[in-house]
């Protein structure tokens, strides 16, 4: 066991950093990735290279305990430096985010975990699949842990797994969902990523054939992570491990689609808005700038990034609010927060798909980041946790007197 002193002690944290040099960092290398966009889809992955420019700039730090050399900013400071640095690449702002709200996660396991990671690298990267696919049973000690995942956002990065697992207490118990921390080595990444939209980000599957070993300080129950009850909070003192965790995740699931409107808004009318059109039907000779759906596409675009980023910082700041004032984030507010995530989604679909509607032929180059964003924002919507057909329905219940069917 590790018993490093100045690791665990946290009378003795990490120099604070300032937010805003940090933002002017996030800003810096959003436009590096955004030059590399393209070359991020063709390698279906974040490269070593941009990954070490986010970790000089101690970008993965945001969040992580302060004890481990981390700043433990506020989960919104992290959704800001999330969209600087993805409004040119989506993959690697839902990357990045991800990655450094995983640090978020970690500070909720018991501290010999974080140790476990940290303790000989605190720029070490943690992945995590969220759903609880694999099956593990407890054993002496801890438990003994196989499966198959999928969607390991940023892998080919991160050196540790955070595994959802069901877990079996033995016969005729019934299973307890359970995060699993496991080293990458002990896993297989299946090289199987091959989509549409956020091609970049890597999130392949994993795999577990032969049963490994999970000591017992590297697992957190899903309940206590959901119900304010994480053991890191009791060695993490700040309010940071205290908010409910899909209170807190799914806004950094949302971010990158507004992020990646702002950069298709902002391409738009650099590259497009001041060319005069072509066409000898229609229009012939006027710019772009002069029709009024396209006027009206900027403009709706523009209200959903206002909208969609108030929403998440409204939504961010109430639940760090509640449980800086030690209160029991109740079920209606905690619907409420996830119906918000998954609406700001909503509104850059509606944005990007009528923005792309009116960029003309020269919208459907692969060089085109606007295309990019339409395919990235639509694919953010997929995901379970901001899909809104998966996530009205169980706000709708709740509003309507019926018992609620989801997760919050």
């Amino acid at each position: 066991m590790n018993t490093d002193p100045h690791i665990l002690d946290p009378a003795t944290p990490a120099e604070r950093v300032d937010f805003n040099e940090l933002l002017q960092s996030a800003r810096r290398i959003g436009a590096l990735v955004r030059e590399r966009a393209r070359q991020t889809e063709r390698d279906r992955r974040v490269s070593a290279e941009v990954t070490r420019l986010l970790q000089r700039a101690g970008l993965f730090r945001a969040v992580q305990p302060r004890r481990f050399g981390g700043h433990e900013f506020s989960l919104e400071q992290l959704r800001q430096l999330a969209f600087e640095v993805g409004q040119g690449c989506a993959s690697t702002g839902w990357c990045y985010g991800l990655s450094a709200a995983n640090a978020w996660t970690l500070g909720m396991f018991p501290l010999q975990a974080q140790v476990d990671v940290w303790g000989q690298d605190a720029d070490m990267l943690l992945a995590a699949c969220i759903a609880p696919t694999g099956k593990a049973h407890r054993v002496d000690g801890g438990f003994r842990l196989g499966g198959h995942w999928s969607f390991a956002s940023n892998c080919d990065n991160a050196g540790w797994l955070a595994l959802g697992t069901l877990v079996s207490d033995g016969e005729g118990q019934p299973l307890c969902a359970m995060y699993l921390l496991v080293p990458m080595s002990d896993c297989r990444i299946v090289d199987n990523w091959h989509t549409v939209g956020l091609a970049g980000t890597g999130s392949k599957d994993i795999a577990i054939e032969s049963e490994v070993f999970v000591p017992a300080h590297r697992a957190v129950a899903f309940a206590d992570v959901l119900e304010q009850q994480a053991p890191g909070a009791l060695v993490n003192d700040g309010v940071l491990f205290r908010i409910p965790f899909l209170s807190g995740f799914p806004p950094l699931l949302a971010n990158p689609a507004v992020s990646a409107l702002r950069g298709a808004v902002d391409e738009f009318v650099d590259s497009v808005a001041g060319r005069a059109t072509r066409g000898a039907f229609a229009g012939g000779g006027n710019t772009i700038a002069q029709f009024s759906h396209v006027q009206t596409a900027v403009a709706e675009a523009e209200a959903a990034i206002d909208a969609a980023q108030l929403i998440l910082q409204r939504d961010l700041g109430l639940a760090t609010d509640l449980a800086a004032a030690g209160v029991s984030i109740s079920r209606e507010q905690r619907i409420a927060f996830r119906r918000g995530h998954a609406y700001a989604v909503r509104l850059c679909v509606q944005a990007i798909n009528g923005l792309y509607d009116v960029v003309g032929g020269t919208g459907i180059q692969l060089d085109s980041g606007i295309q990019r964003a339409w395919r990235d924002i639509n694919a953010v919507a997929h995901h379970i946790s901001v899909n809104w057909n998966a996530v009205s329905t169980m706000a709708g219940q709740m509003r309507l007197g019926l018992p609620p069917r989801g997760q919050f």
